[in-house]
């Protein structure tokens, strides 16, 4: 596996070198666009809308529409915008992996030592899984400032990159109004609830429509037609609401 970034862990005064990786993989198929008749790849085109010609890339920017306007910025101005270019993922302050908050969770990403940071490695694992705690950083990659948060996880330091606080929407955004429910309700619900309550298990879970996507290529590749499965759709009528969840435990 190729390492997609090289720097190192600061723990206090100690630095670790490591190496990322990413810890995920896509596991659809790659399709390409095409043109129904000719099975030939359909490509894009920078095209200007006003005089519908194709513009070469050095004459192509960037720009912000603001007050009726577009600012352009140049190179510089994001050089100037830029974090300062560091290899370190600084652990700033460490904190307990159940106060983060799922939402903010990104991209993971496994940690290794390079040659002559195994030792400090392993104390910072050994460490971070003792304390049952996470360690907070920023780190800056392909140019872009990242927060991330660095644990300990199987037998491996993961990093996930996380989301700051200000790309989060707000859910008050959304208007929700909660309707009342009986007692009669909540406890059948609980009672739903506990019933399949059950140890976690990422692998119960499987991408069955990457498995049947992939069945169906195959079959179309041999010259066959697969049967097309109906959508199935929820039915709308939740009016006796106590009525279903007794059909649901029973």
């Amino acid at each position: 596996m190729k390492a997609i970034w090289t720097g190192a862990i600061g723990f206090g005064l100690v630095n670790i070198p490591v190496k990322l990786y990413s810890a995920t993989q896509d596991n659809r198929p790659d399709f390409d666009l095409l043109e129904r008749k000719t099975l030939s790849r359909v490509r894009y085109k920078r095209v200007s809308e006003d005089t519908d010609r194709e513009v070469d890339w050095d004459d192509i920017v960037k720009g912000v529409y603001l007050n009726d306007r577009y600012i352009v910025l140049e190179q510089g101005d994001f050089e100037a915008a830029s974090p300062e270019k560091t290899k370190l993922i600084h652990l700033k302050s460490f904190v307990s992996e159940a106060d983060i908050e799922s939402v903010f969770f990104e991209a993971p990403y496994f940690l290794a030592p390079q040659k002559g940071g195994e030792k400090a490695y392993s104390l910072l694992y050994q460490a971070l899984k003792k304390t049952k705690k996470a360690g907070m950083s920023t780190f800056v990659m392909r140019n872009s400032e990242s927060l991330a948060v660095v644990r300990a996880y199987e037998d491996i330091l993961l990093l996930n990159k996380l989301r700051f606080f200000e790309e989060l929407r707000s859910p008050e955004d959304i208007k929700v109004v909660h309707s009342e429910v009986s007692k009669a309700e909540m406890e059948m619900a609980v009672q739903l609830i506990r019933r399949y309550t059950g140890d976690f298990n990422i692998e119960d879970y499987k991408d069955e429509y990457s498995k049947e996507l992939k069945k169906i290529i195959k079959e179309k590749a041999k010259g066959k037609h697969p049967t097309i499965r109906k959508l199935k759709r929820p039915p709308k009528d939740n009016k006796d609401l106590l009525e279903q969840l007794k059909a649901s435990l029973a």
